[in-house]
């Protein structure tokens, strides 16, 4: 595992850097084509909620509002630390990218119909949240029974090995 996999907790419980929140259903749901990392405008209870942990991405989805990159239906609770400052849980978060990169977003959504599908919130090194974004096919029934397929064949190939 390497260091942004996994997550660096301080004595007082909180998150200082790697994954926040992870969306695994995405990658079953989705055929990811392409990923971009981008920041994530938050309040500041709302990243405290975040370094807890405490995220949900699994419907969550990222898309276009007046020319800008948002994340919508991502839910942060609240934060119960004693601080009244109160935020919807489930509303929209601006998402920063560079310009070439929102044109590739918008471009592939609109042109191949593709979905922008959030992969995780994590925290970078340097401590500032970010999200990881997949530019993803959705995959038919027959193609998540694949999926399922190849994963268990990789994983008894790997204990015959190992055994071997």
């Amino acid at each position: 595992m390497s260091a942004k996999e996994t997550p660096s907790k301080s004595k007082s419980g909180y998150i200082s850097h790697g994954i926040a929140s992870q969306n695994r259903k995405a990658r079953f749901d989705y055929k990811i084509l392409s990923t971009i990392e981008a920041g994530i405008v938050l309040k500041g209870v709302e990243v405290k909620s975040l370094r807890l942990g405490r995220a949900t991405l699994t419907e969550a989805w990222a898309g276009e509002r007046d020319g800008e990159l948002y994340l919508f239906n991502a839910y942060i609770p609240e934060y119960q630390g004693g601080v009244l400052s109160r935020f919807d849980v489930r509303g929209a978060r601006k998402l920063l990218v560079k310009s070439r990169e929102l044109d590739q977003l918008f471009g592939a959504i609109k042109r191949d119909g593709a979905t922008v599908v959030p992969l995780d919130i994590h925290f970078n090194p340097r401590g500032l949240a970010k999200v990881t974004l997949g530019i993803a096919e959705g995959r038919q029934k027959h193609d998540k029974r694949h999926a399922v397929a190849a994963r268990d064949w990789q994983r008894d190939k790997a204990r015959l090995l190992r055994n071997k």
